[in-house]
């Protein structure tokens, strides 16, 4: 598959964007991914994980052994070739389509992956919600709630539900973003959730590692996933990743490695971290 190169075509979708409408077409890893069985028997729950970077952590914990549970908004072809991706690779898949920002649908997430796996090994909360408004104005009351409702709110409540299903070993993983650092002022809701979110694993973690549970953090730079094209205009789809030193936007399989290292026992004195995957941007 191509890169992401800008310029790319020029492209807008209506939210929540769909994978195989974009141009070029996102790299999950589906024919590069080789797993090493670093997760084996590991059961597991990603949010958000019908597309885009989820889609890809669910590609390599399958092929690393790890069962998954994927969630996502809607109904939609994207999650069944999720499902379809792990299953190829030997581990089971359950599908729960709904709305993280309602509290009781968290719960319910946990409550599936208990019911199909038996307990929780490894919780990635990934789902995200974004738009593009260009004065304070513009931000409305919707819109700022929202963004909190589906960006953090989620991770505290599966967090709050998994860790009673999780033994010694568990881990935690929240996908936060270069915003938390360096925040682009037209994503302004977005990129404060993102900051909120490092800010609740660096807790999370100490409060969490007296009972041997793992809390960390991705923060991806640009990456092509469908978010993209349904939540920037034309413009800044066309010239998306070309601010970073590597000069591209990354695809989603390049974002599945520290996942995978995160879930994994090798990262056991991994605890409140955020890890940059940013194509040489710098996360300070």
């Amino acid at each position: 598959m191509s890169e992401p190169n800008p310029p790319q075509p020029e492209q807008k979708q209506p939210m929540p964007g769909w994978t195989d409408e974009m141009d070029p077409r996102p790299d999950h890893g589906e024919d590069s991914y080789v797993g090493h069985g670093r997760l084996k028997g590991k059961k597991t729950i990603i949010t958000g994980g019908d597309s885009g970077i989820g889609r890809a952590v669910a590609i390599a914990f399958a092929r690393e052994g790890a069962d998954v549970l994927i969630s996502y908004l809607e109904e939609h072809e994207d999650a069944r070739e999720t499902e379809r991706l792990v299953k190829e690779a030997g581990r089971e898949a359950v599908l729960v389509a709904g709305d993280l920002s309602d509290p009781a649908h968290c719960r319910a997430v946990v409550d599936r992956a208990v019911q199909a796996f038996g307990r929780v090994d490894v919780l990635v909360s990934n789902a995200a919600h974004q738009a593009t408004l260009n004065r304070l104005e513009d931000i409305s009351d919707e819109e700022w709630r929202t963004t909190f409702a589906v960006n953090v709110d989620p991770l505290f409540y599966l967090t709050k539900a998994a860790v009673a299903h999780m033994a010694p070993g568990g881990s935690i993983i929240a996908t936060t973003s270069i915003n938390a650092e360096h925040p682009n002022p037209t994503l302004l809701p977005y990129a404060t959730t993102k900051g909120t979110i490092r800010d609740f694993v660096a807790g999370a973690g100490q409060l969490l590692a007296e009972r041997g549970i793992r809390v960390n953090a991705v923060a991806p730079g640009p990456v092509w996933t469908p978010l993209i094209p349904s939540t920037m205009p034309s413009e800044a789809v066309r010239k998306f990743g070309a601010n970073t030193p590597i000069g591209r936007a990354a695809q989603p399989k390049e974002l599945a490695p520290p996942y995978v290292m995160l879930a994994s026992d090798e990262a056991s004195y991994i605890i409140g971290a955020t890890i940059p995957v940013t194509g040489g941007r710098p996360f300070i």
